[in-house]
């Protein structure tokens, strides 16, 4: 699928003959060496020498060797213009906003979800009346798998990690008193088959508050690889027709709601399940390539498409890794959409992200240490110049967070914020000699990583083929063991352990009788609706199905008639068939 030529040829062909600009004097790097390898043989000692290049071992690290001091010969060709430029400016290296932080704030998008539709309505209400600037909704196990509350599958799950929705009134309940049309809502629907579920019950939601679609703003997940990867879920659809829908709700939410991103490339859940930063960014980007090659063979304009895209990344506890490879990912991002899509739109060559701090690097042993490890990965995603931000709390290695830990998780995006000056510079890091090393080396590895994918016959081919599942095996594998033998060091549990024994946190109790409240909704909403009506739109969105037209018109009218989650997951398995990933094999 695809052009013949990748996407990694198309660049290097089209940036061969651009003229650099190199920064540093050629005569100055030439003393500058002499003096740097004079220095080296006498002040460093021996070891140091032979050992110039150390590798960090990190949670979830991409295992990049680095110098021990960085100076301009580790770029001597840097041309400013070309390679940073000003922000707001190609190739947008330094942000996409010229003052940054100065005029539009991150945006505080701390995660919620646990219980009924109502007890995450009240955690909303006290994320929003606490600072909280925008909306981000889990739901759980049972709702991401689209699976009803009474399914024997979800006996035990409903309401854990997330909260439930079923129908309609459940999206009604959840959005109770919350102005939708006022904060900006992230649906965290994962699955592109899942979110031509839920956003349309999200949008006949509206619809019966009285609000036009143009009227709401957000974004949803919507990505092949959680459905298809990640998800470890007992019945998957096949990758083509899984791909087929992330499109068609592209298509549909850019043409009927022009304020919702329409899909958020998720390395984030792809990253924790266990791949490098790296393979995380390499991963979205490919998709994102064909995601645009389809909407372009379906009529569509590059850039009305790409001035929506999002991506979602996961900043572990390499602090320079992670600057450094959201810059690249920002700048490659510009080459890819302006010399192989020829995009017109600045706004189309811009990278927006969103990032939530590292999940898996937090640990049940001396929980409180999990403040500090998230506070210096939200502080490594500002300095390269993210979006939007959500801060994992410290009660996360447990449970749902408690509202106590919840509000520590605000406050320290808003200490960062308020208290620190680090917002008030754009890019306060470029420039450095190491950090501008850094950035390129990511570049050419996350490049790398593209071509390999698309060689193989673009991102859906290689979910196939099993190739990320491998992936992802090697890696969780070589990390699992380096934590083992302690190469991967982490404080309180396999280094610096503490011999007393700490007091206990306050761990969230879950609310209890969610399953059964749920149970008699759905009984009630079957008793209720016009059964005829709703079999009728059910049978509409089958046919669809078959025909490969646009299923999500079908699902909003679903959704209208009162279908639940669980009846039109089964409308999809039995039009698309199930497929089971080649890592399960």
């Amino acid at each position: 699928m695809g052009q013949e030529k990748t996407t990694k040829q198309v660049l290097e062909e089209k940036l061969a003959g651009s003229e650099r600009v190199p920064l540093y004097n050629p005569e100055v790097l030439k003393k500058l060496s002499q003096e740097f390898d004079q220095w080296k043989n006498t002040a460093v000692r021996e070891e140091d020498r032979k050992n110039w290049n150390v590798t960090p071992h990190t949670i979830l690290g991409s295992e990049v060797p680095r110098g021990m001091l960085y100076t301009p010969l580790d770029k001597p060709d840097l041309d400013y213009m070309q390679d940073l430029g000003f922000s707001a400016n190609e190739p947008y290296t330094r942000g996409v906003h010229a003052n940054m932080y100065r005029g539009r704030e991150f945006t505080m998008r701390q995660l919620t979800g646990f219980g009924g539709p109502e007890d995450t309505n009240e955690r909303i209400k006290f994320m929003l009346d606490h600072g909280a600037t925008g909306v981000n909704i889990i739901f759980d196990l049972p709702t991401i798998q689209m699976y009803d509350s009474d399914d024997p599958i979800s006996r035990g799950q409903v309401g854990m990690s997330g909260a439930t929705i079923d129908s309609v009134g459940d999206m009604e309940a959840l959005f109770k008193d919350v102005p939708i049309d006022k904060v900006t809502v992230s649906l965290v629907t994962h699955y592109p088959s899942n979110t031509a579920i839920l956003f349309p019950m999200y949008l006949v939601m509206a619809e019966r508050r009285g609000l036009s679609w143009d009227k709401i703003g957000g974004s949803v997940q919507n990505d092949i690889t959680l459905e298809e990867v990640v998800r470890s879920g007992a019945e998957y659809i096949p990758p083509g027709d899984c791909f087929r829908i992330q499109c068609d709700n592209i298509e549909f939410i850019r043409g009927s709601v022009p304020r919702f991103n329409f899909i958020t490339y998720n390395g984030y859940n792809l990253r924790e399940f266990g791949t490098s930063g790296v393979t995380e960014i390499a991963v979205a980007v490919a998709n994102a390539i064909l995601t645009l090659e389809d909407l372009l063979r379906r009529g569509h304009d590059v850039d009305w498409i790409a001035e929506r895209l999002a991506f979602f990344w996961s900043p572990a506890s390499d602090f320079f890794e992670e600057v450094a490879r959201i810059r690249a990912v920002r700048r490659l991002w510009y080459k890819i959409m302006k010399y192989r899509f020829e995009a017109k739109s600045a706004r189309s060559m811009w990278m927006r992200c969103h990032v939530q701090t590292s999940g898996i690097s937090l640990q049940r042993q001396e929980p409180l240490n999990n403040i500090v490890r998230a506070a210096f990965q939200a502080l490594s995603a500002i300095f390269a110049g993210v979006q939007s931000l959500h801060v994992d709390s410290y009660d996360e290695a447990y449970s749902v967070p408690t509202e106590e830990a919840a509000l520590v998780s605000l406050r320290t995006q808003q200490i960062i914020q308020a208290e620190t000056g680090v917002t008030e510079v754009v890019d306060p890091l470029g420039g450095s000699f190491y950090v501008e090393a850094l950035t390129d080396d990511y570049e050419r590895r996350i490049l790398d990583e593209v071509d390999e994918i698309e060689k193989m016959g673009g991102y859906v081919a290689a979910i196939e083929r099993g190739w990320l599942h491998r992936r992802i095996a090697e890696h969780f594998n070589r990390e699992q063991r380096m934590i083992e033998q302690g190469d991967i060091k982490l404080v309180g549990y396999n280094i610096y352990k503490s011999p007393a024994e700490l007091p206990p946190i306050d761990v969230f109790r879950y609310p209890e009788g969610v399953e059964e409240r749920q149970k008699a909704k759905l009984a009630r909403l079957r008793a209720q609706r016009d059964n005829e009506k709703a079999s009728s739109a059910l049978n509409a969105l089958g046919e669809a199905c078959k025909r490969k037209e646009n299923i999500v018109p079908y699902s909003v009218e679903c959704a209208r008639a009162g279908c639940s989650e669980g009846e039109l997951f089964k409308v999809f398995k039995q039009a698309y068939g199930l497929w089971r990933p080649a890592g399960l094999w």
